[in-house]
């Protein structure tokens, strides 16, 4: 058997879906700084955030089907080969648009986050499946973590083109190891884009699709609309420095972190629907909380990011469990479905991202950042519980 045809080790989809969470956060710390080097808006250089994520959704659409077609394997070595000329391209821009476009083509990597959630799935099903998407995002979760502090000390110390060479490097080598090891696991030649879309309809029908889908959309939009604000809220509000603002992007990570092992170590025995109720009840109750704290005049970081570190938890609670979810409907077409779910998540992050972005001003705190997050989690819990409802009433899965 070729490497090609042998399906890969969980460290390599730990590595593609790193790259891809680096991508969108390692330069983050820098975004005030771009924005003084280009002579631009601060809003203008956070289209670099809310752009990049609106282009990862619609690419998302795209590469599910392409991967439940052509295989796992064609489509994750292509979107890394494209992310590497378009991080060349950043690196070279000397304007602000030419310095967006190639940010926006970096988005491809966004392959990263799908294909592996769709390989998983093609190699385990149920709670199992959820169980090894969380060992995944685990060490996934590790990237964000650490990144945004490398980040910030890139930024402070050689300025912020270092964080895409550094991009471009581990890209490079992600390349490589993903050359070697990643097997196809797509069997039979895959499914012919007609017969998928004839399927379509048994997907789109489905209850518990779309109510996966939205949890999974809306718990993800209180971490984009932290992406977007977060750097803000940390130089402008608290007066913390570009390094400092790395260091306590570490939080959403930590909590992620321990949310995916819990997943992964209690999804067989709890069951999807019950870790989902829960993670998406914690995300409310602590940003709530920070909300009201902030209204009342606490403005600290360790509170801010402290009830961001636990909105982190929620979110590991809840998206590995709703990703397993939705691709369960149709397992054939667990690529499409990956694409489908993923898109929706990223399009609905990359709005609240800039609503984020356009609404936080000098003297507001970070009232309005939470305020949309708070409400991204309220949406959540409604979602789960409509999917709760809607299956105690037909008393069957749909």
């Amino acid at each position: 058997m070729t490497p090609a045809r042998t399906p890969p080790q969980m460290l390599t989809l730990v590595a593609l879906s790193g790259l891809a969470a680096l991508s969108m956060n390692v330069f983050l710390p820098s975004l005030p700084s771009m924005a003084l080097d280009f002579g631009v808006d601060y809003a203008l250089m956070q289209i670099s955030v809310s752009g990049y994520i609106a282009a990862s959704a619609i690419l998302q659409l795209l590469a599910g089907p392409l991967s439940d077609r052509f295989g796992r394997r064609p489509v994750m070595l292509g979107g890394i080969a494209i992310f590497i000329l378009a991080t060349i391209g950043t690196l070279l821009a000397t304007t602000a648009a030419v310095f967006l476009t190639f940010r926006m083509l970096q988005a491809v990597i966004t392959v990263g986050m799908l294909i592996p959630r769709a390989a998983i799935r093609d190699m385990y099903s149920g709670d199992r499946a959820a169980s090894m998407i969380g060992y995944v995002t685990m060490g996934m979760a590790v990237v964000p973590m650490i990144a945004p502090m490398i980040g910030g000390v890139l930024d402070e110390t050689v300025g912020w083109r270092a964080n895409f060479a550094l991009m471009g490097l581990l890209g490079l080598g992600v390349f490589v190891w993903a050359w070697r090891d990643m097997g196809e696991t797509v069997s039979e030649g895959g499914v012919p884009m007609r017969q998928q879309i004839a399927n379509y309809p048994l997907v789109l029908r489905s209850i518990r699709f779309w109510g996966y889908c939205l949890t999974a959309t809306l718990t993800s939009g209180t971490f984009f609309a932290y992406l977007g604000g977060a750097p803000f809220v940390g130089q402008r509000v608290f007066g913390l420095s570009s390094a400092e603002v790395g260091y306590y992007f570490a939080a959403p990570s930590i909590g992620y972190l321990l949310g995916n092992f819990l997943t992964a170590r209690f999804s067989s025995r709890v069951g999807l629907i019950r870790l989902i109720l829960v993670g998406a009840l914690i995300c409310f109750v602590v940003l709530a909380s920070a909300l009201a704290a902030d209204l009342a005049g606490a403005r600290q970081p360790l509170l801010f990011f402290g009830a961001i570190a636990f909105m982190g938890l929620g979110n590991g609670l809840v998206l590995p469990s709703a990703n397993a979810g939705m691709m369960s409907v149709r397992p054939e077409l667990a690529g499409t479905a990956s694409g489908l779910g993923g898109a929706m998540a990223i399009a609905g992050g990359a709005a609240l991202s800039a609503l984020a972005g356009s609404l936080l001003k000098e003297g507001a705190g970070a009232a309005p950042l939470l305020a949309i997050m708070t409400a991204s989690a309220f949406g959540a819990i409604l979602s789960v519980l409509w999917v709760i409802r809607r299956q105690k009433v037909l008393d069957r899965p749909d």
